[in-house]
């Protein structure tokens, strides 16, 4: 079982305001990422939040919403609070709520490449560099739970080489996320499917 958690809480600072709630096609930037993940093989899905704007988002697609009181502390809440709410005893997809041309298929594949590699942290790999999302089994529940500042879980990563699975994407758009209005203005111009 993965649970697929969506952080969803940060405070989009270089973009000046919420980047989650822009509109790509007429649709929010956050509603493609739940719509990936409600449409893959995630047992479950948890929106962490900030704001009742996302909130009630998650609420209209009729899935697990937890506020982060603490997003001021960084990106490690968001993690803290998914794992806190999921009831998965088995692994946890970190989805990140600005990545809003990731798929369901992408998805798919992490979960299929954790299966066949239980145990290990899965990361999908573009040019070299580490991108989200990320599954960490449930070995890697206790360092989750502790993890400090806007890192999220880099520091485990860094830690554990050789428990890493790297997927190469050859499509740098399903990675993409969105933090400047610059970027958003560039990535409109592309069809969202």
């Amino acid at each position: 079982m993965t649970s697929g958690i969506i952080m969803a809480s940060g405070f989009s600072r270089r973009m000046g305001k919420d980047k989650l709630l822009l509109e790509i096609e007429g649709k929010k930037i956050v509603e493609y990422v739940i719509e990936a993940a409600k449409k893959s093989n995630l047992n479950e899905i948890i929106l962490v939040y900030r704001t009742r704007e996302i909130r009630d988002i998650g609420e209209k697609y009729n899935i697990k919403t937890v506020y982060n009181p603490k997003a001021h502390l960084g990106q490690s809440q968001s993690v803290i609070l998914g794992v806190e709410n999921s009831s998965s005893n088995n692994s946890y997809m970190f989805l990140v709520g600005d990545q809003p041309f990731t798929d369901y298929k992408l998805i798919n594949k992490l979960i299929r490449k954790h299966i066949e590699n239980e145990g290990k942290i899965v990361i999908p790999f573009s040019n070299g560099n580490i991108n989200m999302p990320i599954i960490f089994p449930k070995l890697f529940k206790e360092d989750l739970l502790n993890v400090k500042g806007d890192k999220g879980g880099r520091e485990i990563i860094q830690d554990n080489p050789d428990s890493i699975v790297s997927v190469n994407i050859e499509n740098q758009k399903l990675l993409k996320d969105i933090d400047t209005i610059e970027e958003y203005s560039d990535w409109c111009l592309y069809n969202i499917k």
